[in-house]
């Protein structure tokens, strides 16, 4: 077995959000290496750039300066070099209009921030330790949104 840390990324231009999954993601069983981004141009910045591994696992908010998620996704899933990076959205927003769009450009996950700290460590312990090379495959609608 590995014992080589699993990439996370976060893009997340709040601060405290920032701190509080840092947190939490610490406190999972699994190894990890998280590296934060505060915008969607950040992280595309890096992943075509000087990214000498991709992560394996990408949390992404919506509401950011910059370059939001949504076009943020939309291209990582239309550039072919990083279009199966796993993206989960994580956001403050329970919109459906957000939910859809994002599941209709190719997100693996949508989460919920939880406000609880107990929440979100349960939270990102059961989609870092999904076997997403797998799942990826069977999305549908109907597990798209992330529910504990």
């Amino acid at each position: 077995m590995s014992t080589k840390p699993m990439k996370v990324v976060l893009v997340d231009d709040d601060e405290d959000d920032r701190m509080f999954f840092a947190d939490a993601l610490q406190e999972i069983e699994l190894k990890t290496d998280l590296q934060e981004f505060h915008n969607g141009q950040e992280l595309l910045d890096f992943l075509t750039g000087d990214c000498e591994e991709f992560p394996q696992l990408i949390f992404l908010d919506l509401n950011m300066p910059v370059m939001d998620g949504f076009e943020c996704l939309k291209k990582i899933r239309s550039n072919p070099e990083l279009e199966d990076l796993v993206v989960a959205i994580y956001s403050t927003s329970s919109s459906e209009r957000d939910i859809e769009e994002t599941f209709v450009n190719g997100a693996n996950i949508y989460i919920n921030k939880p406000n609880k700290f107990e929440e979100l460590k349960k939270t990102i312990a059961q989609v870092v330790k999904r076997n997403w090379q797998y799942e990826e495959n069977e999305l549908d609608k109907g597990n798209f949104l992330f529910r504990i």
